[in-house]
């Protein structure tokens, strides 16, 4: 029996309809997750607890679902959200299963997974320089500028600031790299700063900016051919510093400055807490804080040969 003049089935409705490309992927993903687990729309849709129409949208990419009925139909498909949605370990069958295999791992596993894996890909073999070259960690604030140079005095090493190399390459301060290019275009000096003072020195102390850790590449760029030492402080500290070198800017731009450098510590705690080394230097005068920082280097050295 035809339908009325005018009228259009669902199937007409969803093709005339404009799809949103996010929407048609989220879509097919659904689908392929479905099919791959055997189960029928309407098996998904009730173990789900959303209707099969809604589904059926979903699928063919006119569904704007809400983040609940996405995390509903992940758990109808027994797959985490990320795998529904779409990120960079969903992309083949060899991403999934290499997920599978590091899931639920502790810290110190993941680490050695890492280590072997970097080894692995970079050709083998581990940097035989890499005890050579210090690379402190740290938010501004923590006596990377102040120790570093002390340190390379009293190894007999260069000192390199790795951010006066990064306004080197790109010709202008840190400010204005960030102003006019981004931080995208910040990262990638920050990078070829970073590898190009690997590749000139086997031995050499490094300050390396406080954001350092905010973009995996360059860090894991930054583990492989240094031994890491994380300065760390109290926030309260780390305040003080800044204003003593006559950088009121943290004060007043906002007055929840405070908690927002907590914040950023706790952000990034868990990437510098990768170091070899973790030096505190809160309450320390910069002659204790070397002492503890020459020494720790020493150790490191020692067990690297």
């Amino acid at each position: 029996m035809g339908l009325p003049m005018g009228a259009t089935d669902d199937t007409t409705a969803l093709a005339e309809e404009p799809k949103n490309p996010l929407l048609v992927a989220l879509g097919e993903r659904v689908r392929n997750l479905r099919a791959q687990r055997g189960l029928t729309r309407k098996a998904v849709a009730v173990a789900a607890d959303v209707s099969e129409r809604h589904l059926a949208n979903l699928e063919y990419g006119t569904g704007n679902a809400s983040i609940l009925v996405l995390q509903q139909v992940a758990g109808a498909l027994h797959c985490p959200l990320a795998e529904l949605v779409g990120d960079f370990t969903t992309r083949s069958p060899e991403w999934l299963l290499i997920r599978e295999l590091l899931e639920h791992r502790s810290e110190p596993e993941l680490r050695r997974a890492r280590q072997a894996l970097h080894e692995l890909l970079s050709g083998g073999g581990n940097d035989t320089a890499r005890h050579g070259r210090i690379a402190l960690v740290g938010l501004r604030g923590a006596g990377k500028s102040t120790l570093g140079p002390l340190l390379a005095h009293a190894l007999d090493v260069p000192f390199i600031e790795l951010s006066r190399e990064i306004e080197t390459l790109a010709g202008c301060s840190v400010r204005e790299i960030h102003d006019l290019y981004g931080t995208t275009a910040y990262r990638r000096y920050e990078r070829r700063a970073l590898e190009e003072t690997i590749q000139i020195h086997s031995e050499v102390v490094i300050a390396t900016p406080g954001g350092i850790v905010s973009d995996p590449a360059t860090f894991n760029e930054l583990l492989a051919h240094c031994t890491t030492v994380w300065l760390r402080a109290a926030p309260e500290e780390h305040m003080g510093r800044v204003v003593a070198q006559g950088d009121m800017r943290p004060m007043a731009a906002s007055k929840e400055a405070m908690d927002d450098l907590k914040r950023i510590l706790d952000g990034r705690a868990a990437f510098y807490s990768k170091a070899d080394i973790t030096i505190d230097t809160s309450g320390q005068t910069p002659e204790q804080s070397l002492a503890a920082l020459h020494a720790g280097v020493r150790k490191a050295a020692t067990r690297a040969t």
